[in-house]
């Protein structure tokens, strides 16, 4: 298991993240293309978790003001889910976070991924809301100074 970061959306590594986001958010759940790829593209960090070569697990982070990382775009390929390569990808772009200076993760988490999330040390806050058709819950998590 390797993971890979860059902020260049002319990268491979890139490339890999918007394919398996792809698989992942516009295959299996029916969000529309127009919504998953978004104007924050360029600004994010991508991080992409390979095994033996292949991309299987993506996710994305944005600085927002006061020290805050926003995590998005959290996809694990359907043949690695339940075997914790999402919980790695996590503990990785939690330490980079903090060699970043950041002193908070936020998410919007799918419901159905509420669990996975609260696992990890992440709290609800706020309401429930929709995005892309589909329930999602705030969560944050304090990262250690």
């Amino acid at each position: 298991m390797i993971i890979r970061q860059t902020k260049d959306t002319l990268s491979q590594i890139y490339l890999d993240a918007l394919a398996l986001r792809k698989e992942v958010f516009v295959d299996e759940q029916k969000v529309p293309v127009e919504l998953e790829i978004d104007q924050d593209e360029a600004h994010a960090i991508h991080f992409v978790l390979y095994e033996a070569s292949q991309p299987i697990a993506t996710a994305r982070i944005l600085e927002k003001a006061n020290g805050v990382a926003k995590l998005q775009r959290m996809a694990v390929k359907k043949t690695a889910r339940g075997t914790g390569n999402g919980a790695l990808l996590i503990k990785e772009i939690e330490k980079r976070c903090e060699e970043l200076a950041f002193t908070r993760i936020e998410l919007g988490a799918q419901v159905t991924a509420e669990g996975f999330y609260r696992a990890l040390g992440f709290k609800p806050f706020g309401d429930y809301f929709q995005d892309a058709g589909i329930k999602h819950i705030a969560m944050q998590k304090a990262l250690t100074e």
